[in-house]
This record gives structure tokens, C-alpha cells and sequence, in this order.
């Protein structure tokens, strides 16, 4: 993979010019692209700029963010030709902070469920997971150092496991999402894909201007473990990820433990399906009401399923993921970061299915900030993660424990 960090270093130090640091990125997009079709469109002469801390970094979009330069399609027909008149602002932070933005990414249709073109660059008989699948593919395969993806269930978090590539689903609102195709204002959530933890910590720091979230260290974090078994029994590779990563973490020098997590956990883990889809039918009112029969099939179908959501059924599952988020706050009295799965397993095999977000909903219900970081490689080639996750606006702290994490991994 292309590292960012890496990039960085060369180019402070007069090392590597930032047109030579774009060049790479375009070099490897024209060697595997036709393969594994990450991109939707993208610009074949980028140019580089010469100011910003991320100079030289090619970035993709996912494509359900609002691009000027580029169409915005959001893996639909209903909007093909889509041109917004303006970038999404998230796009313009990247662009003041001196990045390229290369092209846009595959996205499943909506971001829902639909699977895209994408194939996993570990192994192309398995799928890349979504609906971020383009720009974790993209970044999975070292086409480009850095990615935008977006998370509703796990769309972030699930395909950077399945594609090999660290992420993060920062704290809900850390990120704008003024200018990204809505599925669920409650949960709709920024996130970035890169090689490896410190260069999500540059690249956070270098978008937001929060000079806090730079590269940290942090030494022996309290991590408890969260099995989540309200979600159902992982696979064996995601069993086996976990506790690799949670050996490694010890030997390291951290201290774990096992949480038990309280009753409204659980309990809000279950009613994020009711959050989602009510909100759902009011973002995709325009689509579902006037455009039924184009609609992409699968995402028509659940909301098809999902049309008996009251009004009162949305306000009590809203009540109970506020106390879940006052709960899960207690928590974070006892440990520093919690450790758990990014997804059940490996990817798998076929490209009819994104995978299961399961192991994700809890968290992007509370706004937590995660952390995938690859911790195993299972058969077929097939990447593995698990997730580092901090108190609510704690993304520092997540970055730096992750970063302590993949630092006792590679040992």
C-alpha cells in the first residue's frame, strides 16, 4: 500500500516532489484498475499542489459526495450524468488541505446493499465489502494513500477489514456531511480509509486542523474486550483475529479485559434497523415514491420491508440509543479504548453479498469513534480486522491506542 506518512516525510524533507508523489498513485491506478474497478471516473493528468500538508496525496471519493469536477452518481441510474455545482464540503477540507482528489470511488447504490463491480484485491472471488467497496479497494490494493468512505451500519469499518486497509469512523459529526447523499441523518457518518494508523492520524489532522489527532503514543492502555454476543457468534478468522490482536496487545505491554457490556446495549444494537430504515424512507421519499421501478433491487426491497415503521416505534428505539450512549460513556470510566470485531470474519466468497455489518451497527449508533486495524491474514489471502474504539469525541485517544495495537501486530 501507498503509505501517506511516508509520502509526507519524503516531501517535507525535499525528498520527492509532491508531482512525483501523485505520479505513483496514477501509475498504480493504470496498473490495476481494468482488474479490479474501484473507480467510477477519475482524472487520468491530476495535478499536484504545491502548498497544504497533503500535497501530493491523491485522494478518492466516494461516490455519493458532491464533486464539482466530477460527476456524482451515487452508483444509481436514477442520477446518471449528475453534476453538482459544487464540492461537498468535506471535498473543499481536502482541497485547503492541498490534496488531489484523483476520482471518484464505487459505492453501492445509495450506500445500501446493492453490490458494485469492486473486486477485493486479495483475492477477486471475494467481495470487497460495502458500500464503500471502491475507495477500500482503492486503498487495499495501493492504488491510492488516502480514501473517503461513509458509514450508516458498518460500510467503513467491514469493507477496510475485508480489503486489508486501516480506517476510521471518526466521532458522529467530526466530519461535515453537508453534501453527501443522506440514508440516515442519525447515523450517516464520515470516515477515511488509509494504510496504516498514522497516516488516518495525519490525515484527520490535516482535514479537521485539529493538531491534537497527530500521530500519538500511548503506553499499556487499559482495553477491554467487547465480544458483542448479542450480535451472534463471529466466524472462525474473525474469533481468531481477535484474539491475535488482543495476545499481541499483552505482550505489548497493555492490560485487557473482558467488558460486559449492560442490557441497553444489547438493546440498542437491536433497534438500530428501526433508527435506519425510518429515516431511510424519508431520505429516498424522492426515489422510492417517484422512481420505484429504478430503484436498485435490493435497497427497494428493504424498504419495502420496512414501511410498518411508526412514528412511535422511531421515537422509543431513539430513546433507548440515548441511553445506550450514556451507558457506553460509563464504560469508558474503567478502560481507555475497547477491542472488538470488525466484521464476523473474512470476506466472503462471491460478489452477490457486501457481508454483514453486525459487529458495526452498535457502534455507529453511539458515535463512537472506530478504528479498524488488520490483525490477520485467513485462508485465500483474505485479510481479517479488528476494531479499536474510543469514548464519544476521544478520537485522539482511539488513534493513538490503535496505532499502539498495530505496533505490537507487526512485532
Amino acid at each position: 500500500m501507498i503509505s501517506l506518512a511516508d509520502l509526507q516525510r519524503r516531501i517535507d524533507a525535499n525528498e520527492l516532489s509532491p508531482e512525483k508523489a501523485l505520479a505513483q498513485s496514477v501509475a498504480a491506478i493504470d496498473a490495476q484498475e481494468t482488474a479490479l474497478r474501484a473507480f467510477v471516473c477519475r482524472d487520468d493528468a491530476p495535478r499536484a499542489q504545491t502548498s497544504g500538508p497533503l500535497r501530493g496525496i491523491a485522494v478518492g471519493i466516494k461516490d455519493i459526495i458532491d464533486t464539482a469536477d466530477f460527476p456524482t452518481e451515487m452508483g444509481s441510474r436514477i442520477y446518471r450524468g449528475n453534476r453538482p455545482r459544487v464540492d461537498a464540503p468535506i471535498v473543499m477540507l481536502l482541497k485547503r488541505a492541498g490534496a488531489t482528489i484523483i476520482g471518484k470511488t464505487e459505492t453501492t447504490a445509495f450506500a445500501a446493499n446493492d453490490p458494485t463491480p469492486t473486486l477485493n484485491p486479495h483475492n477477486h472471488g471475494h467481495t470487497p465489502g460495502g458500500s464503500s467497496s471502491g475507495s477500500a479497494a482503492a486503498v487495499g490494493a495501493g492504488m491510492i494513500p488516502l480514501a473517503l468512505g461513509t458509514q450508516t451500519a458498518g460500510s467503513v469499518i467491514r469493507p477496510a477489514s475485508y480489503c486489508g486497509a486501516a480506517a476510521i469512523k471518526p466521532s458522529f459529526h467530526l466530519l461535515p456531511k453537508v453534501g453527501v447523499k443522506c440514508f440516515s441523518w442519525t447515523l450517516d457518518t464520515v470516515g477515511l480509509f488509509a494504510a496504516g494508523v498514522e497516516d488516518l492520524a495525519r490525515a484527520l489532522a490535516a482535514i479537521t486542523g485539529r493538531t491534537e489527532l497527530l500521530p500519538g503514543a500511548i503506553a499499556a492502555p487499559k482495553i477491554g474486550v467487547v465480544t458483542q454476543d448479542f450480535a451472534g457468534a463471529p466466524d472462525a478468522a474473525g474469533a481468531e483475529a481477535l484474539r491475535i490482536a488482543g495476545r499481541a496487545a499483552e505482550r505489548a505491554g497493555a492490560s485487557l479485559s473482558e467488558l460486559k457490556m449492560p442490557d441497553v446495549i444489547a438493546e440498542a444494537w437491536r433497534i438500530h434497523y428501526v433508527v435506519q430504515e425510518f429515516e431511510a424512507h424519508q431520505a429516498f421519499a424522492w426515489e422510492y415514491l417517484e422512481n420505484y421501478e429504478a430503484m436498485p433491487p435490493l435497497l427497494r426491497g428493504r424498504l419495502d420491508a420496512s414501511k410498518g415503521i411508526t412514528a412511535a416505534e422511531y421515537d422509543a428505539a431513539r430513546a433507548v440509543m440515548v441511553q445506550a450512549r450514556a451507558a457506553l460513556a460509563e464504560a469508558f470510566r474503567e478502560v481507555d479504548v475497547l477491542l472488538t470485531l470488525s466484521a464476523p470474519g473474512a470476506a466472503p466468497k462471491g460478489l452477490t453479498s457486501t457481508g454483514d455489518p453486525r459487529y458495526n451497527r452498535l457502534w455507529t449508533l453511539t458515535g463512537n469513534p472506530c478504528v479498524n486495524v488488520p490483525a490477520f491474514t485467513a485462508e485465500g489471502g483474505l485479510p481479517v480486522g479488528v476494531q479499536v474504539i474510543g469514548a464519544y469525541g476521544d478520537d485522539a485517544r482511539a488513534l493513538a491506542a490503535a496505532r499502539f495495537l498495530e505496533a505490537a501486530l507487526a512485532r
